[in-house]
Formats: C-alpha cells, sequence, structure tokens
C-alpha cells in the first residue's frame, strides 16, 4: 500500500468480498469496537463497517461513495523518481485536505463556484509503524512555499512559484499539494483524502452534534455564527462555521484557527466515542454514509476494504496519544498576513516523523525543551504546542 503505483486497469476498483465476512465471536467484535472508539473519527466508522457484519449491499453501497482520485496517482507516479523515500518500514503518512470548493451539492451557498478551489485545511497525519501514536500536524494555508510547475486542470502545466501553500490545490489539485508538501518536508505521503464543505457538516450531523465550550459570545456574519458563551452543542452548519471562523474568534489569526481545528476533532473524536455509535446500528449508518460520501482518496483507499486496511491497527491508540499540533511558524519577514516555517524547530519536527521518532505535545510547548540525541536509548521527545484527542475543550 505504500506511494502511488501507476494506475492501469486492472487497478481500479473490482468488488471484492468485504471484510464483515471474517468468522469472529460476538464478544469478540464488541471488545474490538470498544477498543477502536480510540482511533480518529473516520478510521473508527470505517472498522465498524468491516467488523459489524454488514450485508454486501450496504458495503457494495458505501465502497462505491468514496471517489477515486486517479488523476493524482497518474501525476504522482510521473515524479516518482524525485519524490522521498520512505525511512521506516510500517509507518504511514497521510495528507487529510479540507476542500474550499463551491461547486457540488450543499457548497453553493459559500461562495460562488470561481472553477477552482483551494486547501482550506491540510493536515499531515502520521501513524507510528507500532501503531502506538498518530500524529497530526496542521499547515498553515497561508505559509509561504516553493510549488513545483504542476498539471493544471487543463491540460497546461504551471511554472514553479514561491507562493502561499493553499495556492498548490487551486493550480493542480491533490497531486500538486502533495508534491509540495514533500519537497518541504522531505517526507513520503502514502496516501490522502480529500473532503469538502458539505461533507465535514454531512458527518458532523451524523454524530448529533459536537460539543465545544466557548469563553466569550460568536457573532460573526462572515461565517453565519452566533452563538452564546459556555458549553454550545455544534450542528454540522454551526461547526463549519466555527472551523472557518477567523476574524471574530481569538486575534483572527490562521494558526489560533487551526488550534481550534485541533481542538474540534479532538471533540468529534470524543463524541463519537461517548455516544455509543459503535453499538448502535440505527446511528451508525448516517455515520459510514457521512464519512465516506465525503471522500476523495487516492486509488489504494478508495473502498471500505482499503480504509479498513490502513487504519486497523488504530484501534489500540488510546486518545492521549492521538496528537495535534501545528507546525512551528511565525509571520513572514516581507508579509505581516503570511507565514514561514520557524528554524530549526521545524526541520526537527520533520526529522523525527521522518525517522518515526515520537514528539510530544503540550498546550504551552517549553523553552529550550530537550531533543533526543539518537541513540537506541533516546532522551525525552521534543515538545511543541499542541494537544491530544484526550483533553476535552469543556475542560
Amino acid at each position: 500500500m505504500r506511494g502511488y503505483p501507476p494506475v492501469t486497469d486492472s487497478a481500479r476498483k473490482v468488488p471484492g468480498r468485504g471484510p464483515g465476512a471474517a468468522a469472529t465471536g460476538g464478544g469478540l467484535r464488541r471488545r474490538r469496537r470498544r477498543r477502536w472508539a480510540k482511533g480518529t473519527a473516520l478510521g473508527l466508522a470505517v472498522l465498524v463497517a468491516a467488523a459489524a457484519g454488514t450485508g454486501w449491499a450496504l458495503y457494495a453501497k458505501l465502497s462505491a461513495n468514496i471517489t477515486p482520485d486517479e488523476a493524482a496517482a497518474r501525476e504522482l507516479a510521473r515524479y516518482e523518481r524525485e519524490r522521498p523515500t520512505t525511512l521506516v518500514r510500517g509507518a504511514q503518512n497521510i495528507l487529510l485536505i479540507g476542500s474550499d470548493t463551491r461547486a457540488g451539492d450543499g457548497n453553493s451557498a459559500y461562495g460562488r463556484d470561481l472553477g477552482s478551489e483551494r486547501s482550506d485545511t491540510t493536515i499531515l497525519l502520521h501513524l507510528a509503524a507500532d501503531r502506538r501514536s498518530a500524529t497530526a500536524v496542521s499547515l498553515p494555508r497561508d505559509l509561504m512555499v516553493d510549488i513545483p510547475g504542476c498539471r493544471q486542470s487543463d491540460g497546461t502545466r504551471s511554472l514553479p512559484v514561491f507562493a502561499m501553500f493553499n495556492r498548490a490545490f487551486q493550480v493542480g489539485g491533490s497531486a500538486c499539494t502533495i508534491r509540495t508538501v514533500e519537497k518541504l518536508t522531505d517526507i513520503r505521503v502514502d496516501h490522502h483524502m480529500v473532503v469538502d464543505f458539505s461533507g465535514f457538516k454531512d458527518m458532523v450531523d451524523a454524530v448529533d452534534g459536537v460539543q465545544v465550550c466557548l469563553k466569550e459570545p460568536i457573532d460573526d456574519k462572515a461565517a453565519r455564527l452566533k452563538l452564546p458563551a459556555g458549553k454550545v452543542l455544534l450542528d454540522g452548519e454551526q461547526a463549519l462555521g466555527y472551523v472557518r471562523a477567523r476574524k471574530s474568534l481569538g486575534d483572527g489569526s490562521d494558526t489560533e484557527r487551526m488550534e481550534r481545528q485541533q481542538r474540534f476533532l479532538g471533540a468529534l473524536v470524543d463524541k463519537v466515542q461517548s455516544n455509543d455509535v459503535l453499538l448502535n446500528p440505527v446511528k451508525l449508518y448516517p455515520v459510514l454514509d457521512a464519512a465516506t460520501s465525503s471522500l476523495t482518496t487516492d486509488p489504494d483507499l478508495a473502498s471500505l476494504r482499503g480504509l479498513y486496511q490502513l487504519v486497523r491497527g488504530l484501534r489500540d491508540i488510546p486518545t492521549e496519544r492521538v496528537q495535534f499540533l501545528t507546525v512551528p511558524r511565525e509571520s513572514y519577514v516581507y508579509d505581516a498576513n503570511r507565514d514561514q516555517l520557524v528554524e530549526p524547530e521545524a526541520e526537527k519536527l520533520f526529522a523525527r516523523l521522518r525517522a518515526d521518532q515520537p514528539v510530544a505535545v503540550a498546550r504551552k510547548a517549553p523553552q529550550g525543551a530537550p531533543e533526543a540525541d539518537g541513540r537506541s536509548d533516546p532522551s525525552p521527545a521534543p515538545t511543541f504546542q499542541g494537544n491530544t484527542a484526550a483533553e476535552h475543550t469543556c475542560e
């Protein structure tokens, strides 16, 4: 499953026997479901589909919901020789892209469709080879980066450019974004997933909303969001406004917005776990349908079986080891409204992810945090500002 091999007709999806056909005892299935509730919300939903013994028609319908990104696979194969190599067998890096497209059902309400889209949110998710931890690194959309020449939707190729990170998706879609991330980090991206506004809303609504805690009331006309202070249960529409709002919340920075997105994802994981979704078929199907319908993935993941094979090792990861952080960044020296990496901290983070070495997160990263010295028994992992899925937003 590593990488993106050239796509041939034989590589396209062929219906087959679902993972749910495996013979397991009812008690074992229940124990596995409970353990896996500690993983990510999407991974959680996929494993349930495989383990719950759903009928072939249901399996086929949900599997067919996922859109395979074959164009990206072909483009990445074209540049295979220049892409980073995998350093640690079994470790996986998945690029999660939130698209701001206005095209498609349910997305036109957020603005006119101008025939292009940008990556509104991008997260590099690193899964440790031993599947004992997962680290999600947010990449600022305003980060100034080198974007390579990429194939555009009309078949022409763009010129390399130094620009905001989210321009890569606008220019050349997911393949261009992946190549940009790989050049920035020297980390091999093994898989990718793209979700749009409508898919995000449907996922939140499918779990009957997600609770957050607000220190102050919110009244943001641009985000179509008006909420009181205190504990608030957000539906899909409100959740979308909450994670996208910038100017009316905090200091208005994209960094603070990413931290808010990270806390919300942790709350979503907690909601799925506490809401007994896994053991309630009435609640389970809408979650599965929303999760799969909103996805465009690389061909290897474009089925429930493919997603199951990726996430089956996540079920034993405790929520305190599902970490969220933002790549070390600061205001761009030539434009305070743009970002640049903070070095050498950013490269230290990328190097540890490449080598599948642990990092730690804290709400406030200590100054002069110790670094691992490269020995077989390393010193404590460096600490970056962030949070874990175990940290509830209302505590």
